[in-house]
């Protein structure tokens, strides 16, 4: 077959008696390939349609010609800018090879250019684990252990690029979902059809910020833990475990918060000459968290040391995690009736518009209120 028909990979392995990557293969010279051959050659796009058309009708019982006609067709209606019938002629494709990469591939682009995330979810999901089924494959009798692994990793190779844009396109989804449920939804089916993913740490920090938005406490610790069972330096983890644990009323939560928020600190490393501004927001944020569950335990002196340093890192990085850390360092001065430090941190945050401006303010009024009364 000429390669004007390339868009599909022609290639017979009879050594695998289980084939779990479906490629169209359409040998040369037969009539489905004369067919295909002229249907590509006709510069009449109404024309091109109809013989493919004709292909599909013809060639029924040919999953490979009627799965390439329907493929093409698709891509004749998505070139004109009729995504539906791109769609709906691109699930015919696959229908008839339901495990095909490049289809797969292709769908799921229609689909970003319909901008419809479920269905490029579905078609990615697919196509992982399509991939994930290329160890799977069954040696046929008298093929050596070593011409079979061969085989197996020349056809992972091979698949690596679909199987790459196919896992970005499943995390563009969840990165752009706004909705916590609903993205919780799309992590669940990404983590199994895309496992040791590229994306996992980014993944871990997504479904922790969407079981914290959803206020599933429990799931969120479970997730969390699960999540540093793999990756015990996860930064993201680590804080948001820290965080939950420092709200969280039950007994010995606050050591683990404690717990937590030194690990991450550890881990950013936030003094070290190399450290970006991302490690330093982790580290600030860290040393926010831990001077709040130590403030909570009554620790107050050292609670006041870690919001002094966390402040000092998050300023110039992130505002409103600046204004969280200096209002409860104004906290933790008041309770230690060091007035005056407490009033020049709380007028700094109340500065800054955001959740915590108007706490700011109430507690900087309290606190002039003491300083008055005190006089």
């Amino acid at each position: 077959m000429k390669r004007n028909l390339a868009l599909a990979t022609f290639l017979l392995i009879a050594a695998v008696t289980v084939a779990q990557l479906q490629k169209i293969s359409i040998p040369a010279g037969t009539p489905e390939d004369k067919a295909l051959q002229a249907a590509s050659s006709e510069p009449d796009a109404q024309k091109k349609l109809a013989m493919y058309q004709d292909v599909v009708q013809q060639f029924g019982s040919n999953p490979d010609a009627v799965a390439f006609a329907n493929w093409q067709i698709s891509q004749q209606y998505q070139n004109v800018g009729d995504l539906d019938k791109a769609l709906e002629f691109g699930d015919k494709a696959l229908a008839a090879t339901p495990r095909n990469l490049d289809i797969l591939v292709s769908q799921a682009s229609i689909a970003q250019q319909k901008k419809s995330n479920a269905k490029v979810m579905d078609y990615a999901l697919r196509g992982g684990e399509v991939y994930a089924s290329i160890g799977k494959q069954t040696k046929s009798e008298g093929m050596s252990d070593q011409d079979f692994a061969s085989h197996i990793e020349e056809e992972r190779t091979n698949a690596k690029s679909s199987y790459e844009f196919l896992e970005a396109a499943a995390f563009n989804v969840i990165a752009s979902e706004n909705d916590a449920k609903s993205r919780m939804s799309s992590i669940e089916r990404f983590t199994p059809a895309f496992p040791n993913s590229r994306f996992d740490e980014q993944i871990a920090s997504y479904a922790m910020v969407s079981l914290s938005e959803l206020k599933d406490n429990q799931r969120l610790v479970s997730y969390g833990e699960k999540t540093l069972q793999t990756n015990p330096n996860s930064l993201p983890t680590l804080l948001l475990l820290a965080g939950t644990f420092a709200d969280d009323p039950k007994p010995g939560s606050l050591n683990k918060a404690t717990t937590y928020a030194q690990k991450a600190i550890e881990v950013a490393k936030a003094d070290a000459p190399d450290a970006d501004r991302s490690r330093k927001l982790s580290a600030g944020i860290a040393h926010s968290t831990l001077g709040y569950a130590l403030m909570k335990q009554d620790k107050t002196q050292a609670a006041a040391a870690e919001l002094k340093t966390g402040a000092g890192l998050l300023k110039g990085i992130d505002d409103q995690q600046y204004a969280i850390a200096l209002y409860r360092l104004g906290y933790a001065y008041a309770k230690l009736s060091k007035v005056t430090e407490a009033r020049e941190v709380l007028m700094e945050s109340a500065k800054i518009p955001g959740p915590v401006q108007q706490m700011s303010q109430d507690l900087l009024t309290k606190v002039n209120a003491a300083r008055a009364k005190a006089k």
